[in-house]
Order: structure tokens, then sequence, then C-alpha cells
């Protein structure tokens, strides 16, 4: 993979951050990365073809290549979808793709995957501080790391993110998508009370969503209509 040096935008203004997360549980961090970091990001994502779509069956996992999916029978694939819409109209269901990073520092150091070059620069002494900085929490130690596309279609339905054991304190997207629509879904949004959203995010280019553990939230459903995939980089930040 292309080797490239990530950098924070040095305009971050860390104390209006911090203010926004600690009124609202999370704040959306405009040019996060440097731009042309970000730009060569979304390329990667856009290139790759080692995408792996995840499928949840209760607590079952299920990981498709792209090469299983294009060779699928029609009624096959019809079948998926219906099981997937199914469990979605009562309990927990996601599908989308995905790209993951190991957690172990060394073998992302071993790594010459851009994504693993992220996930290093997430849980670098500079931004770790500035994590530290924008959420209040020092027990934070490092950043997790998994690419996600969702195609039409494709949806998270509501979760808390909060895993016994996982020490997770704040969730984390990066958003890697320059061209989207209102319209078009896949929007990430927070639960308020009583069947109501209290706080919704269009996905965005180079922009950090940074929210508080444990909160409820989805990503809302992309339609047919969207031009494109839905590109990010989500993860926790962990003690």
């Amino acid at each position: 993979m292309t080797a490239i040096s990530f950098s924070l935008n040095p305009d971050l203004e860390p104390r209006l951050l911090r203010q926004a997360y600690k009124r609202h549980g999370r704040v959306r961090i405009q040019g996060f990365l440097a731009s042309s970091a970000a730009a060569a990001l979304h390329t990667q994502l856009l290139e790759r073809t080692d995408w792996l779509q995840v499928i949840n069956s209760g607590e079952l996992l299920y990981e498709l290549d792209r090469d299983i999916r294009a060779q699928m029978e029609p009624g096959k694939a019809a079948a998926l979808d219906q099981a997937v819409y199914a469990g979605a109209r009562n309990g927990f269901q996601f599908r989308f793709e995905s790209i993951r990073v190991p957690d172990d520092a060394d073998a992302r150091l071993a790594s010459a995957d851009l994504l693993a070059g992220l996930a290093t620069f997430l849980s670098s002494p500079a931004v770790i501080a500035l994590f530290h900085d924008i959420t209040g929490e020092g027990a934070i130690r490092f950043s997790d790391a998994q690419a996600t596309a969702y195609s039409p279609g494709d949806f998270l339905t509501g979760h808390d993110d909060a895993v016994d054991g996982k020490h997770r304190f704040a969730a984390y997207v990066l958003g890697l998508t320059p061209r989207w629509r209102l319209e078009w879904g896949g929007q990430l949004l927070f639960h308020g009370d009583h069947g109501t959203i209290s706080h919704g995010e269009m996905p965005g280019f180079n922009t950090l969503d940074l929210f508080t553990v444990p909160q409820l939230h989805s990503v809302s459903e992309v339609t047919r209509a969207a031009a494109n995939r839905r590109y990010s980089v989500t993860g926790w930040l962990r003690g």
C-alpha cells in the first residue's frame, strides 16, 4: 500500500470541542486530518477489493466476500435479503462491508496497509492526548479501527456499543464520503426517549464524530438513490 504521513489539522480548537462534547456527549470535528491524508484514504477505500460483507444473525456473524456474493444464485440472494430485513423488525441487525485492522500495535507497525497506519496514528501520543482533552477520560489508551462501506440496502439498527471487557470509553466515525445527499440515508442517528431522534449527522468527508459509550445510536438504511457507498473508518477509544 502507498505510504502516507498522517497528521492532525492544525486548526482544530480543542477547547471548543471539549465544551461541545461535555454538553452533548458527542461532537463532530470538521477537517480532522490534514486534507491530503483524508483524500488518500478515500481513494484507497474506493480501490480495495478485500471488503467482506458482515451480517449478524443473533449472536452469529457471517462474512461474505464480493466474489461469493457475485456468484450467489438470485434466489439465495433474495432469501438472504429477506432474512436480514426480518431480523431488523424486532431486534439488533446489521449489514455492511468491513475491512478490519488488528488491535496489536506490533502487527500494525509491521503492516504496509494504509488503514493500519491510520490506526497507529489514532493511537499515537498526540492523538490520544487530544482525545483525553476532548472527552475528559484519561483512561483511554488506544484506538481500534475498521473501514466500513454501506451500499444501498445496508444499515445498522440501534445499539449502545457497551460490551463487557472491551473497556470502550467513546466511539468514533471518521467520515470519508466526499459527496452525499441527506435523502440518500446512511445517517448516524442518536436516539432520544420514546422513539425519537435526538440528533443526526449525515455522512461527511474528513469529519470525526466522537461520542460517549454507552449511547444508543444507529445508521439508517442507505437508499437505492445513493450514487456511491458510504465510506468511513470506525472504532472505539479503549482502555
